[in-house]
This record gives structure tokens, sequence and C-alpha cells, in this order.
């Protein structure tokens, strides 16, 4: 980061700490590049306006944003307050056996991803509350694919500027064939037939702009299989170094389950992981996705369908600038 990119971020939380204040919450950082708690605000449909902006400003500076002490909320009012952000999506394109507004997450997806970006209207933002919970491990760790994309050197940067990747929900994690993350493996075979019974496939830029704070990100994931214009293998490779960047540990942010936490992450600036460390016992999350708009890389072009009509899952939102982040 160069001293004019300090001064900015600087400018920025300052801006965001008035904010905060407006809106009487408490935001504390856990981690350089991602990651904070907020404290002073009781989650559910009634929260009001100016905590509400205050929450949409904490979660744009440090992409996950961690709530605990909420033990009252139940599916309705996680619901209800997701409402609040923005429009909930579906469940989920595909996977429609697990509710009609929140997804059941059974286990956990131990592999680096951002969600449902094989549509293409990605999700804005998830959030998510534990029901059952392991006796220990079942951590989630996020990754801010912003901190990535700016840490890049000048020739990487010039590479992705201008690379586009295909995205797909035809991704194989079946093979392994041992029980893990709490599902054995023919319930995994049972949800992969549901999870590809229609193919998607979305040809996104690798570095799109976000639309509500103008920052650039790496948009990669294990949903992505091809680089247009490259070969498999060159591919492989280049996938392979550009994730090393965004799963720098310093660049992550691990949170640790505990009943009553609800966590919001920014998913159009983020990776996450759900560690599949606790053996044979159950975990158990309810997810909320918000509607979100459609990519655009650096030179205003959007992402284009290549198969799959996600109409039926989300709308697109048309997002505005955040006043911290006005030009």
């Amino acid at each position: 980061m160069t001293v004019v990119d300090s001064d900015i971020r600087g400018e920025r939380e300052e801006s965001a700490r008035k904010v905060y204040a407006d809106g009487g919450i408490t935001v504390t950082k856990l981690g350089e590049h991602i990651g904070a708690g907020i404290d002073g605000v009781r989650l559910g449909g009634d929260v009001a306006t100016e905590q509400i902006e205050a929450i949409r400003t904490a979660l744009a500076v440090n992409k996950v944003v961690v709530f605990s002490g909420q033990e009252h909320l139940d599916d309705a009012s996680q619901y209800a307050f997701a409402s609040l952000l923005g429009e909930p999506t579906a469940p989920h394109p595909t996977v429609t056996s697990r509710g009609d507004q929140l997804l059941t997450i059974e286990g956990a997806a131990n592999s680096w991803h951002s969600d449902v970006t094989f549509v293409d209207r990605i999700p804005k933002a998830s959030l998510l509350r534990p029901i059952v919970l392991p006796t220990y491990g079942g951590a989630t760790t996020w990754a801010s694919t912003v901190a990535a994309y700016e840490q890049l050197p000048t020739p990487l940067r010039s590479l992705v500027d201008d690379l586009w990747a295909t995205h797909s929900n035809l991704y194989d994690y079946v093979s392994q064939k041992e029980p893990s993350g709490g599902i054995d493996v023919a319930q995994k075979e049972d949800h992969y037939a549901e999870f590809t019974s229609t193919e998607y496939e979305t040809l996104h830029p690798v570095v799109r702009v976000h639309p509500e704070t103008g920052e650039r990100s790496l948009l990669l994931g294990h949903f992505a299989k091809e680089f247009r214009g490259l070969k498999a293998a060159e591919f492989a490779d280049l996938y392979q170094l550009l994730q090393a960047r965004i799963i720098k540990l310093e660049n992550t942010f691990r949170w640790n389950w505990s009943y009553g936490d609800l966590v919001i992450w920014d998913n159009r600036a983020t990776q996450h992981y759900g560690i599949a460390d606790f053996g044979s016992q159950k975990r158990q999350l309810h997810r909320v996705t918000l509607a979100g708009d459609v990519p655009v890389d650096i030179h205003g072009q959007s992402s284009q369908v290549l198969s799959g009509d996600a109409s039926h899952y989300s709308s697109v939102e048309r997002s505005r600038r955040l006043d911290v982040f006005a030009a």
C-alpha cells in the first residue's frame, strides 16, 4: 500500500466512524484487511434506518462483520433483518429441498469460494447463523479479495485486469471418498445431483469493480474452471498463483462459532472456507443471501451468461456508491 492509499484509507475509516456514531453502534476491527465486531444493536426486523446504514458501511469497510449475543434470533427474525439490508434471493438456484427462504448449510464446504459465482447476478452478501455446532472445530475463514488485488505487483495487475474466467456449478466436490465435514459420501452424492440439476456457466471478469465502494477485487474461487484464451494447464498454474495471494494468512479472518452469533460477509469482496475439522459431528447453519449486481470489469464490460437462466433465483440490484467511498 502506498502512502497515498494509506491516507485515503485513514480518511475513509474516520468518515465511517462518524456513520457508526450516528447509528449508535460500536465497530471493533478484528484484522487489518478484513473482519470487525459490531456491538450496540439488537438484530431483527425493526432495526433503525440509521443503524442499518451504519452496518452497511461497516460491512463495506471491513468485508466481514460479526454480531454476538443475538440468541433471540430465529429464522423469521434473521430473514426480516436481512431484508432491511437488501432483497433476499431464493435459497439457491438449484438446491430447493432445504426450505424456501433460508438455506440450511450441513457440514462444511471445505474449499475456498465466493457464493454462487456460476450465475450472472452474484449475491452481494450472505448472513449466516449457527443452529447446531460441533463440540470442537467448525470455524469459518474469510479472505479479502480486495486486499489480494491491491497487493498485486504491476506485472500481475496488467495480466489480470483484462482476464476473464468461466464459472460453473459443475464443481466436483464428491471425488473425496471418505466422510468429511459431518456428511458421508452418499449424502454428498445426493446433494451434488441436486446442485447440478440445472447447469449454469457464466463468464466473469477476474477483476471486478465493487459497485458500492469502487474497489477492485479478484473474482475467482472453486467455481472458476477456465480462463478465456488460455489452455487448461495455464489456467491451473495461474489460478493457483492468484488463489495463493487471496488466501495469504494476512488477508484472512477466522471465526470460531458460538450460539447467538450472526456473521455477514460481503460476497463481492471475499472468499470463504468452512473448516471440516470436526469429524462426524453435526454442524448446521442457516444462510440468507442478498441480491447483487452483475459484475463489471475495469472497462465497464459486464459478465456474460453462457448457460442457465438465474432470473428465478434473484433480481439484479441497482447498487449505489456509499457516501464513505464517494469519489
